[in-house]
């Protein structure tokens, strides 16, 4: 069963502050970080920009969506996100679930 994360974030005040030479460097060792996941069964699915406006959108710049072989992998990903200083950076939300199926999420919400 595949285990799945969906991120929104927006650069903030830190970010903005920095000087885009510091930028660069740390998005070169937050690259190089996430060539190694794919070894541990991380796979990204989409990193980009919203798009709006659209009916209910966020607020949120850009959307990250990863799927992953199994809740263990997701953690790693996590922790390597909070480990890399990522949340100083970005207003940031993180959504996990496991994989479903239409039937079993109309159940979940008949039963809610």
């Amino acid at each position: 069963m595949y285990h799945y994360l969906v991120e929104l974030y927006t650069p903030n005040a830190t970010w903005q502050a920095l000087p885009n030479e510091q930028r660069m460097e740390y998005l070169s060792k937050v690259g190089e970080a996430l060539g190694n996941l794919s070894s541990l069964g991380v796979e990204v699915l989409t990193l980009t920009e919203t798009i709006s406006p659209i009916d209910q959108s966020t607020p949120h710049q850009y959307l990250g969506i990863w799927r992953f072989s199994d809740s263990k992998a997701r953690e790693a990903l996590l922790d390597g996100i909070h480990a890399s200083g990522w949340y100083q950076y970005f207003d940031h939300i993180n959504a996990a679930g496991a994989e479903g199926y239409f039937p079993q999420h109309l159940q979940a919400l008949v039963n809610s």
